[in-house]
């Protein structure tokens, strides 16, 4: 039996022109986690990750503060993020209001939850992006790795909110219709755990955020 440790990546950059690299608050969230998870005495044996730039920010940070730089982590594509831009394009629809405004934040998030539906119920094709049935497969098939070649270490993966959402909810039996509801609820550089063993997974703990209870570091949680 052993413990995978999935990381959603620390905050992006949201209404950026390059969303795929962190803040500078994104890169403290995660050495912080890191620093948590060393304390812990969490030492992952293997690490997969994603190829997205933020990924590796992330995997940066937490190995700086795992004390762990001679870790290297295996780019796995199958945990890239869907693209939220295709999906929006897909589904439609009026032009939002700016990404800066509440408004404009709160009605991103609503069209992308029915984008996401109707991606998973295959009645739109997003430019660019696999079916839904392909990138889940793409996220079972690094558990199933973890499963055959990681049973009885710590293992850690370093995804996104799609993904990880994913994971939680094949391993709960849950319908696809759960993962969006998981998805905009995961924070950033929050930490999931499943224990692991030959034949199962099991949720251990959900979107924790263990290196940012302190009070001077609680206006660090975030969400996008």
């Amino acid at each position: 039996m052993g413990t995978l440790y999935l990381v959603r990546h620390g905050q992006a950059s949201f209404g950026a022109d390059d969303y795929d690299r962190l803040s500078d608050l994104g890169h403290r969230q995660c050495e912080a986690l890191g620093q948590a998870l060393k304390q812990r005495r969490v030492q992952p044996a293997a690490v997969l990750m994603g190829t997205l730039r933020r990924h590796q920010e992330s995997w940066n940070g937490l190995a700086k503060g795992l004390g762990a730089s001679g870790i290297e982590a295996q780019a796995w594509p199958g945990l890239n993020e869907y693209d939220s831009l295709a999906l929006l394009q897909a589904i439609g629809g009026d032009p939002l209001p700016p990404h800066d405004t509440a408004e404009g934040f709160k009605a991103h998030f609503r069209r992308l939850r029915q984008a996401l539906a109707a991606w998973m119920e295959g009645t739109i094709a997003p430019k660019g992006m696999p079916a839904y049935r392909d990138f889940r497969d793409g996220v079972l098939q690094a558990l199933a790795h973890v499963q055959a070649h990681h049973v009885g270490q710590p293992a850690l993966i370093v995804s996104s909110g799609g993904p990880i959402s994913t994971a939680v909810a094949h391993v709960l039996g849950a319908p696809a219709t759960t993962v969006i509801d998981l998805n905009m609820r995961l924070r950033n550089s929050s930490l999931t755990e499943m224990v692991v063993t030959p034949k199962r997974l099991e949720l251990l703990a959900f979107n924790t955020l263990p290196h940012l209870e302190d009070e001077p570091r609680r206006s660090w949680v975030t969400y996008a």
